[in-house]
């Protein structure tokens, strides 16, 4: 929900009636076209509610609309991302790589398909063994269509067996899930906005020059460590099952590497016990890092993990990796199998 905070102390506090016209006359503001520019053509990527209490109508008119950024933090809108220097050298060397390996071609109608592994802590808490923690661990396959979202997409899981988390001991229940489930439908909705889409069909529509590509990795952000937060993490989704054309994997590399706060921490294992160097951006107030490794003489994307920072804060001793991946494969094929109906 949008909020208007900080308001100014002496402006008077109106009545119901122009509130409500005050309301009307800012929404009709912000959605009306600018003067001698013609209505886009495309479908609206976002939607903003505005909810005006006593006296904040008025006072946006004083003050100025301010719209809640990432977490509830304030900011005014839009704010403008202006890409700074880039500044870690591994993503650069990423970026130089991309392209060097054989490249994938998907037509409409096609399914990209990716092979991975990935490890999540899961909090339990049954009746008989209480609450505990544990690491799941498992082997995917999924199917996603070239130009469409994960509703139409297939997903084959072999469920592997669990890790302890520090502390705590394994519940029986965990262990009785090991196996194979699917081919399954890979989602029953996908509600993410236009602006996080991760299809190719989207992606290879994405700026090939690294502002354009740092731009929209801060859409709809505000400024602070929270929205390089939230960058950061736009930056994994589109590489954990998720595939771009050479161009723009260029582009978001060198865009990622002038986030800031970006740094290499060296040495990372991938949830399928490979070994590569990581690039990582400490997540505001979690006590953890989202790490994103690569391999060490390819600059290939491996996987990426997160690792315990504040062991106050996280729960888990400092080193801890609490979640994990590994992208195995990326491949291509016109159809997905067929899925069982319920």
């Amino acid at each position: 929900m949008t909020r208007l905070e900080r308001f100014r102390s002496e402006v008077p506090r109106p009545g119901p009636a122009d509130l409500r016209a005050e309301e009307e006359r800012l929404r009709a503001a912000m959605l009306a076209p600018a003067p001698g520019r013609p209505k886009a053509h495309r479908p609206q990527r976002f939607r903003l509610a505005v909810a005006v209490t006593a006296g904040a109508a008025a006072a946006a008119v004083t003050a100025g609309l301010v719209v809640a950024g990432p977490g509830g933090g304030p900011h005014r809108a839009p704010a403008v991302h202006t890409m700074p220097v880039a500044h870690v050298e591994l993503l650069q060397h990423a970026a130089d790589a991309a392209g060097r390996t054989p490249e994938l071609h998907p037509r409409p109608g096609q399914f990209l398909v990716y092979r991975s592994m990935a490890m999540n802590a899961v909090e339990s808490n049954s009746g008989k063994s209480g609450y505990s923690r544990y690491l799941s661990r498992e082997r995917r396959t999924i199917w996603l269509p070239v130009d469409g979202d994960a509703t139409h997409g297939v997903l084959a899981t072999e469920v592997l067996p669990p890790k302890p988390y520090p502390g705590y001991a394994i519940p029986p229940d965990a262990r009785k899930e090991a196996g194979h489930t699917g081919p399954a439908k890979a989602a029953d909705f996908d509600d993410r906005a236009e602006w996080l889409r991760t299809d190719y069909t989207y992606l290879s529509r994405l700026p090939a020059d690294p502002a354009g590509m740092y731009e929209h990795l801060y859409s709809h952000l505000g400024t602070g460590p929270e929205a390089d937060g939230q960058a950061w993490q736009n930056v994994g989704g589109m590489l954990t099952e998720a595939y771009m054309p050479a161009a723009q994997r260029k582009a978001l590399f060198r865009a990622a590497a002038a986030i800031p706060g970006v740094r290499t921490v060296g040495e990372a294992v991938d949830a399928a016990g490979r070994t590569g160097i990581a690039v990582s951006l400490d997540e505001p107030g979690s006590g953890q890092r989202d790490e994103y490794i690569f391999a060490p003489k390819t600059y290939l994307y491996l996987g990426q993990r997160t690792v315990v920072t504040d062991a106050s804060i996280a729960r888990a001793p400092a080193g801890t990796v609490v979640t994990s991946t590994a992208q195995l494969s990326v491949g291509l094929t016109d159809r997905a199998p067929a899925v069982a109906r319920r």
